[in-house]
């Protein structure tokens, strides 16, 4: 048993916050954390079982009452606390999510940015978690609702967003009074456990409020199946988010699963050539591609001629970008997060050529030095039943869909079983207006490659793209982590 965190730069066995404690986990498998771009091994990770999970559950069930009788402005003054101490170690976090994830140094800075607006957001809670009342409904009756914390809730993150989305879940969590159980993914962690020693080290957040755990299948498993966790967060696949929702269902959770995407991009013929390319390939190609909010079908609209100006822009624009690691500064395109997941998607390509569909730019190659690297994709002329078209390839894969009008762009487009995003470029303000009203999506950009709300607003994906009916971020975070409680009141001898 240690109260210290593992050094982050050391090959070391990470360890599970638990009550205020760096634990050992109890489960002896253990899998190497590894650099997408070096194959160089950062640290193993311990693939947390049952037992870990009921520890940290234990902490956090022990921890809540007291957690919950603080007051709010309180809680939200030590979320202040904790969002002083992340913007003090942004950079920090920012080198940890590009050495575990592989994302090019600026995304990564962006990505832990983003994740403090959270935090920010949080502190507001004090006004947010006020209730309604109504006084006189009947003669000397009075009624009144409050917001009152869920409980123990603990949040399942991806890969991709090792730092952001956790802190999507997190403050909002502990803000609104909830104490809080982290299982990161087990891909990348070190960003995660970074932030779970910062709070560890904040007074005004006692042990016990956020704990941390890590693994995999077992984990999410236990954290699914325990009957001392009160709701789950979670984002990853729509398969996985269908799985999380319904199992935790069956054991009485409140849940938010938010899952995959095929976000299209509509290209006008009118649209400003610059805002387009560059938005494009921002949004298809950055990250790899992996992100839930990636760009990964342009849907060229106009006569043949125009869709050819289109897409010839867009693989002169794509042929510019510099593959490589993301810590080198001029590098624009990232590795995949494993050689695995470049495998995964090289087939997806083949299978995609296979059916017929030209490469109008073929980024296959070596693979970089850990062979996780994959160049800007394009694929034209596929069929309409493409799994490049319609599936989720997570990967810098752009599909081409030709249409002639823009009734046909946002038809095509509601076909799609997902709804997370949906992107528009023109300089036509009735085009705009249309698009925002018809399409069937969540998130809108306009001339905006990637259209990720700020902080104050839900994360707001339709369709497969969620499973539940609140989102991250915004008053929904408030919603899901509170549950409300409506008192009726008499008292005798009052007037009435």
């Amino acid at each position: 048993m240690t109260t210290t965190a593992p050094t982050a730069n050391a090959v070391t066995d990470l360890r599970n916050l638990v009550g205020g404690e760096w634990l050992a986990a109890e489960a002896p498998e253990r899998i190497d954390d590894l650099d997408p771009a070096t194959g160089d091994v950062l640290a193993r990770v311990p693939l947390s079982g049952a037992a870990d999970v009921d520890a940290a559950v234990r902490a956090a069930r022990a921890a809540l009452p007291a957690w919950r009788a603080t007051s709010p402005l309180a809680r939200a003054r030590a979320v202040m606390r904790l969002r002083d101490v992340l913007l003090s170690h942004q950079e920090e976090i920012a080198e940890l999510v590009t050495l575990d994830m592989g994302k090019t140094l600026a995304d990564a800075s962006a990505e832990v940015g983003r994740g403090i607006e959270s935090v920010e957001a949080a502190t507001a809670m004090p006004h947010l978690l006020k209730g309604e009342n109504l006084e006189g409904v009947a003669r000397g009756l009075d009624v009144e609702m409050v917001r009152q914390p869920v409980g123990v809730v603990a949040a399942i993150t991806p890969f991709n967003f090792p730092a952001m989305i956790p802190l999507w879940f997190l403050p909002y969590a502990i803000a609104a009074g909830n104490t809080f159980i982290l299982k990161p993914s087990e891909q990348d962690p070190r960003p995660s456990t970074r932030i779970a020693e910062l709070i560890a080290g904040i007074e005004e957040i006692p042990p016990g409020v956020v704990n941390l755990v890590h693994g995999a299948h077992d984990a999410v498993n236990a954290l699914l199946d325990h009957p001392g966790i009160d709701a789950i967060s979670f984002v990853g696949s729509a398969k996985t988010a269908r799985y999380v929702a319904s199992r935790a269902a069956e054991t009485g959770k409140r849940v938010q699963a938010l899952g995959g995407a095929k976000n299209s991009m509509v290209v006008m013929p009118d649209a400003d050539p610059k805002l387009a390319s560059g938005g494009i390939m921002g949004s298809a190609f950055g990250a790899a591609g992996q992100r839930c909010l990636a760009g990964s079908v342009a849907v060229l609209v106009g006569d043949e001629a125009e869709q050819d100006r289109s897409l010839q822009m867009l693989v002169d624009a794509a042929r510019e970008l510099r593959v490589g690691p993301g810590i080198e500064p001029e590098t624009d395109v990232c590795p995949l997060v494993s050689v695995g997941a470049r495998e995964r998607v090289e087939a997806e390509i083949e299978a995609a050529l296979a059916e017929g569909a030209e490469l109008a730019l073929d980024g296959r190659r070596e693979g970089g030095a850990a062979g996780a690297e994959l160049g800007p994709t394009i694929l034209d002329r596929l069929g309409d039943d493409s799994r490049a078209l319609r599936e989720e390839l997570f990967g810098p894969v752009l599909a081409i869909k030709r249409v002639p009008d823009l009734a046909a762009a946002i038809a095509w487009s509601n076909e799609s079983r997902y709804g997370n995003s949906a992107i528009l470029f023109t300089e036509s303000g009735g085009a705009a207006r249309e698009f925002r009203y018809s399409i069937e999506a969540g998130m809108i950009g306009v001339n905006v490659g990637v259209a990720a709300p700020v902080a104050w607003f839900p994360f707001s994906g339709w369709k497969d793209s969620i499973d539940g009916d609140l989102h991250a971020n915004g008053h929904d975070a408030v919603e899901f982590y509170t549950r409300k409680k409506v008192v009726t009141s008499r008292w005798a001898g009052e007037k009435g």
